[in-house]
């Protein structure tokens, strides 16, 4: 008797992968350079112990410490860690760029509000990397000014030629940053003129009026986390996202601090 056997299921190439990093340790660097891109938002080049820093995905997050003005039982400044993308790592010339959305007070905005050339800064990580293959007829990519820095480093890491559609939200035009990229790129700035950030308004009023291309996309999204959530159900109900190739993260909650959430089915 003769047994026949299955064929082994073949993974999806556009399935997305998590990578982790070994040796991830904390390095002490310095910044060089602090540039404002828009009123709210600041650029800090910084550079030092880079040797070995690895980050394979656009949306990666580096743990950055700050003083939070406390001392530790040492007697030495209390440091609290808080999340960024890091947007562009240069290894010949050692640099890494941070992008800072100057926002609500805390220590990372105290920070970057006053930052200057010599200023120390630790990182850690990132601990791995969620890897979201080119391969789609087109590309989605969402958020309000948190999201910016990863949004501005997935159009610099696409294939020249890459179909792409953004959906930023800002306050004001004064808001809006430069996205200079080599895909065929439709920016559509959301704006929320004064309207409190973090309902998600002026995101799902753009998403809804704009105009898609047609064939298999990615979809990323990344904002306040419960507004995060509602345009992911948004995406799948009125747009026909593919769950499987969509991504919709909390870069922040209100009334929380240092959070960040993946939506998922």
């Amino acid at each position: 008797m003769s047994m026949s056997t299955a064929p082994a299921a073949t993974a999806d190439p556009r399935s997305p992968r998590r990578v982790r990093h070994e040796g991830v340790r904390r390095r002490t660097l310095t910044v060089k350079q602090a540039e404002k891109l828009a009123p709210h938002m600041v650029r800090v080049t910084v550079s030092g112990d880079l040797a070995g820093f690895t980050s394979l995905g656009f949306d990666d997050h580096v743990k950055l410490f700050f003083p939070d003005g406390a001392q530790n039982a040492d007697g030495a400044p209390n440091l609290i860690g808080r999340d960024f993308t890091p947007r562009r790592y240069d290894a010949a010339a050692n640099t890494l760029e941070i992008d800072f959305a100057i926002h609500e007070a805390g220590p990372a905005t105290r920070w970057a509000a006053n930052v200057k050339p010599g200023d120390p800064l630790v990182l850690g990580g990132p601990r791995g990397s969620f890897v979201i293959p080119a391969d789609f007829d087109w590309h989605l990519l969402m958020g309000d000014e948190t999201a910016l820095p990863a949004i501005g480093r997935r159009l610099d890491e696409l294939p020249a030629g890459a179909r792409t559609v953004v959906i930023a939200e800002v306050d004001t035009p004064a808001e809006e940053i430069a996205l200079p990229t080599h895909t065929e790129a439709d920016v559509i700035w959301a704006h929320r003129h004064g309207a409190a950030p973090g309902t998600g308004e002026a995101l799902s009023r753009a998403l809804k009026s704009a105009n898609l291309p047609r064939g298999d996309f990615y979809a990323w999204v990344a904002c306040e986390s419960l507004a995060a959530k509602a345009l992911r159900r948004q995406l799948i109900a009125d747009h026909g996202a593919n769950p499987k190739w969509l991504r919709a993260a909390g870069y922040w909650r209100h009334g929380a601090v240092g959070i960040h959430d993946v939506h998922e089915d």
